[in-house]
């Protein structure tokens, strides 16, 4: 087996200040030679390794051990983001740049490290204010073209209510949602075995005329995917017209804003403004019986209540978050003051992380932020649609706010002394909270300049 030692020599070389003359003739060998391992150009034969011991006091097994295997894992693992896609060195080269190129390679990696937590503060600095620091993300320019219109947007919700000729009875909608892409846009619906589909909902496929509905789609989101690509093809020019007007160039942004607005407008036709406001306020907003009453899934019920602000005819405010297991937010909509987690994790104070303990039960809250204004939260877990036995339990959580003072109206606080409950105090997220003390707290705050202090232990190693 051949070993090669270039940047290894090279290095011992100039850690003892020699050219390649004075190390040939230290080593007894020519300075081509020299020049040819430093280059990997040679593999270092056992006599020159016995040399460089006598010389130098290096152990031969160190000075050829292979050590490149970390370099190598590093190095692929930072190729892994996807800034570097389409552009990815192969691995032979990797191995090359490891042999010719160590201390380049490990300042990439570095470097690449560095990146990442400058984006990670980057972040956590956006989510103080309503515009990001980093616009191009998808999920925030969504956020951004919400919050500017205030969750609502007239134009979808008039065009929604002139989508059905007639009025449709809850028990024929799959079939006249069916009967009605087929006249008016020429397409055929099928349900597609999960073999078919084993990574998709919903396909639309222009070519053949067709929209294909997974079987692990259940009957409300059956009747929502059909709506919303009832909304992608029919409403295209004033879906542009709202991108347009909101200023979205990127790609990216202005794709998954798309989505999100025929989300919107399925939203309004399965669930009319006036009927829908009217069942909210004569159930006390009951969300389980609302998305009953409508056909929809408790988090579609809950999504369309945050859209209800018609001027002279509003809802109340709400805003609506949602979790992963692991805390991050995954979806955010807002009506309301309360600053919403842009990235990372929301605050761990929120019992929304709490209801995966106790899954389909509503959790209810009062919380109070730094700032001193109040909510009142209630949080549960719905579940996302299985393909298999080997992708059980795919559960999120959503949580849905208010200010305290609307609190009344809702049937979720009828079991609280809203009078008398003291609030959970909490924060955005926990790099830019001010509560130094918090026994939650799982970062450093950016926005905290007391050094901890070293003479005491506090709730947490943060503590000052």
């Amino acid at each position: 087996m051949k070993t090669f030692i270039g940047p290894r020599l090279r290095r011992l070389r100039i850690e003892h200040g020699q050219t390649q003359v004075q190390m040939a003739k230290e080593l007894g060998i020519s300075t081509s030679y020299v020049n040819l391992l430093e280059k990997n150009e040679r593999s270092v034969s056992v006599p020159v390794l016995l040399k460089l011991f006598e010389a130098y006091g290096v152990d031969w097994r160190d000075i050829a051990e292979d050590d490149d295997t970390a370099a190598l894992a590093d190095i692929r693992a930072a190729l892994q983001d996807p800034l570097f896609e389409g552009h990815r060195p192969d691995l032979p080269q990797l191995r090359a740049s490891l042999a010719h190129s160590p201390d380049l390679a490990s300042a990439f990696v570095t470097l690449h490290r560095a990146y990442l937590a400058a984006t990670d503060q980057l972040m956590s600095v956006a989510a103080v204010g309503e515009e990001s620091v980093l616009p191009t993300a998808p999920e925030a320019v969504v956020h951004n073209v919400f919050r500017r219109h205030q969750n609502h947007f007239p134009r979808l919700e008039a065009a929604a209510e002139a989508f059905w000729d007639a009025p449709v009875a809850a028990d024929d909608m799959y079939f006249a949602l069916k009967s009605r892409l087929r006249q008016q846009l020429g397409l055929r619906v099928r349900i597609a075995p999960v073999a078919e589909m084993p990574r998709s909902l919903r396909e639309y496929d222009e070519t053949r005329g067709e929209v294909r509905l997974s079987e692990a789609l259940d009957h409300p989101n059956r009747l929502f995917q059909l709506v919303h690509v009832a909304g992608l093809l029919e409403q295209a020019d004033l879906l542009d017209t709202i991108l347009t007007e909101a200023g979205l160039e990127d790609a990216h942004g202005r794709a998954r804003c798309r989505v999100e607005l025929a989300n919107y407008f399925a939203a309004a036709v399965l669930m009319p403004y006036d009927r829908f406001l009217a069942e909210a306020r004569a159930s006390k907003y009951d969300f389980d019986h609302l998305a009953t009453r409508f056909g929809v899934s408790f988090e579609q019920a809950c999504h369309r209540a945050t859209t209800l602000q018609r001027t002279g005819h509003r809802g109340i405010p709400f805003f609506f978050l949602r979790i992963d297991k692991a805390g991050n937010v995954t979806k955010r909509f807002n009506a309301t003051d309360f600053h919403l987690a842009e990235y990372g994790g929301a605050c761990p104070r929120l019992e929304v992380h709490s209801v995966f303990r106790t899954p389909g039960r509503i959790v209810p809250q009062v919380v109070e932020m730094p700032d001193r204004s109040q909510f009142f939260v209630f949080a549960r877990t719905v579940d996302r649609p299985t393909f298999t036995r080997h992708a059980q339990d795919v559960r999120l959580a959503v949580a849905m706010g208010c200010a305290r003072d609307h609190a009344d109206a809702l049937g979720y606080a009828e079991d609280l002394n809203l009078a008398e409950a003291r609030p959970t105090e909490i924060g955005i997220n926990c790099r830019i909270c001010p509560r130094a003390n918090c026994d939650q707290r799982a970062h450093q705050a950016l926005v905290l300049s007391t050094p901890v202090d070293t003479a005491r232990r506090g709730a947490t190693r943060y503590a000052t």
